[in-house]
């Protein structure tokens, strides 16, 4: 939703038009705590973000009513950008929580100390397995699949079968047809690199994006470019006259299409290639440091509380990982499930992603 992810998704929503979130709100709470005198505590509340967040205004109002906190967001572009952003003021964030880190990136932030372990309120609601950090030093809020989306009307027009798997992007018939967000400073991009990991195995992976570059395979620095400027098969990528039937983003994408549609398609224009994807989880985390620490934890459990995880999804473009959240009906009609997402064990990744990525850019890149 990297936006993550972004999906980052989830970066989505935003892209299409969806205003920047800076919102107000709260009371006059007080710091009645032991020991404490009654001096005001902070009422603002700063999540830091990549660029895709997003979420109704009356739910955040109500978290803020009920809270006593005002939320102030921080958007900070992709989610690998962003997260190097704290990673170099670790100790002196510029917020309260960071929301975006994503299983692609995880070990990057664990490592570098840039969380303090809280265990939130309703993490038992959360689905087992995207609890990937025992000390809870993230809290799991979304996830999605990045995967290959194609533009219906082209391959309709030129009457070409539009690819399904990672083997179909290499063919002839899609030469010059890709576009992708570089793996180094983008999310989506990494998360498609490690795709390719997981389908063709260390030595494989090499080979397989040799070919790519041979084919073609146009990369950009970020999902925004890529989907919105790039993609012929978006809103803003027709504005933009971008010329690439097919972008890596989300599995989510399409919805996004027809929500935003004017007039709004019965269905979406753009495709899946569900052979192409890679599951993505994104968290947030309490920031160390953190001058506003007890209303970051309130605002993390307010992003795994039921009204935020089924406000999400028409918002970010992303599942829910909450057991009990319910989908929207147009965006379970107009997603599609992806039952087989290539994934690489997240000790993988931190023992290889360094490496991997500095030979993606050597092979691709340069």
């Amino acid at each position: 939703m990297s936006t993550t992810k972004k999906i980052a998704g989830a970066a989505l929503a935003a892209a299409l038009g969806v205003t920047t979130l800076s919102a107000c709100g709260g009371g006059d709470a007080k710091d009645k705590s032991a020991g404490a005198s009654d001096a005001p505590k902070s009422k603002t509340v700063t999540l830091v973000s990549h660029d895709s967040f997003n979420v109704t205004e009356a739910v955040l109002k109500e978290f803020e009513q009920q809270s006593g906190y005002t939320v102030k967001v921080l958007k900070s572009g992709d989610a690998g950008a962003a997260l190097n952003q704290e990673i170099l003021t670790k100790g002196s964030p510029r917020g309260d929580v960071f929301f975006g880190v994503d299983n692609t990136l995880l070990s990057r932030a664990l490592d570098n100390g840039v969380f303090t372990p809280y265990q939130a309120k309703g993490l038992d609601t959360v689905k087992p397995e995207f609890v990937l950090d025992k000390q809870h030093r993230v809290t799991p809020v979304d996830s999605g699949d990045i995967c290959v989306n194609y533009d219906k009307a082209y391959f309709a027009e030129k009457k070409i079968a539009p690819p399904q798997t990672l083997d179909d992007l290499v063919k002839p018939e899609y030469k010059n047809l890709l576009v992708t967000e570089n793996a180094a400073t983008s999310s989506p991009g990494l998360g498609f690199l490690l795709a390719s990991v997981g389908k063709y195995g260390e030595e494989g992976w090499k080979d397989y994006w040799s070919k790519l570059k041979a084919n073609g395979v146009e990369v950009v620095d970020g999902w925004e470019q890529a989907y919105n400027e790039r993609f012929s098969g978006s809103a803003g990528g027709k504005k933009a006259k971008g010329d690439r039937p097919l972008v890596v983003s989300y599995a989510s994408s399409p919805p996004v299409e027809v929500l935003y549609g004017e007039p709004q398609p019965a269905e979406a224009p753009t495709g899946v290639a569900t052979g192409t994807c890679f599951r993505q989880v994104e968290f947030a985390g309490l920031l160390k440091g953190a001058k506003n620490e007890e209303g970051g934890k309130a605002l993390i459990d307010f992003l795994v509380s039921k009204k935020f995880q089924e406000d999400m999804p028409l918002q970010m473009f992303v599942n829910p990982v909450v057991k009990d959240a319910k989908l929207p009906d147009l965006f379970t009609k107009h997603g599609v499930v992806v039952d087989k997402p290539e994934n690489v064990a997240p000790e993988a990744i931190a023992k290889n992603r360094e490496q991997w990525v500095k030979t993606w850019s050597s092979l691709v890149v340069k």
